[in-house]
């Protein structure tokens, strides 16, 4: 895919689509990548994901975008945007990889670009996260990525209080 809207040294973003199952498939389809989120997914869990995705899209220009290995072309996972509170400019960020390409630095890179397109694109006042609570490898993520704890809230795909955080839109003075 050359296509990409959203790019990295090593990565390019491009959008879901209806064609896009097998992919979705191999990304949600996976005990390892769910297990923190609500999984793992059945088939009809996984397409009910990528139809969310995609309303998501339609309905807001947002999404967790697919994102491939420039150099390869290589599927690694997942990484953008969702609408959190959007009444105050606040989109949740997530990023979900496959386990063959954990431990390369590929989630903060990822959450960098969507950082900045969110910033400096769509003007987001402020970025929502969270994770579950066993989730360490997240929580060194946005503590890398300059995310503040804020609260804990419960995340009903799990049944679990999830730590919650915030990273605020930088001001002038801070770019």
């Amino acid at each position: 895919m050359s296509d990409y809207f959203l790019r990295t040294s090593r990565l390019g973003f491009h959008t879901w689509s209806e064609s896009d199952l097998a992919l979705a498939t191999i990304l949600w389809g996976d005990p390892a990548v769910t297990r923190f989120i609500g999984g793992p997914f059945s088939d009809a869990d996984v397409k009910a994901r990528l139809s969310r995705e995609l309303d998501t899209w339609t309905a807001n220009k947002v999404q967790y975008w697919p994102i491939f290995l420039l150099a390869t072309g290589e599927f690694a996972g997942c990484a953008g945007l969702r609408p959190y509170k959007s009444d105050l400019r606040i989109c949740e960020l997530g990023v979900h990889l496959r386990p063959a390409f954990w431990g390369r630095g590929l989630a903060e890179e990822a959450g960098r670009a969507v950082i900045q397109f969110a910033f400096e694109t769509l003007h987001a006042n402020a970025l929502f996260a969270g994770h579950h609570p066993a989730n360490a490898a997240s929580q060194r993520l946005l503590a890398k990525l300059g995310f503040q704890f804020t609260h804990v809230e419960l995340y009903p795909p799990t049944g679990l209080m999830h730590r919650s955080y915030l990273l605020e839109r930088p001001t002038n003075d801070n770019i």
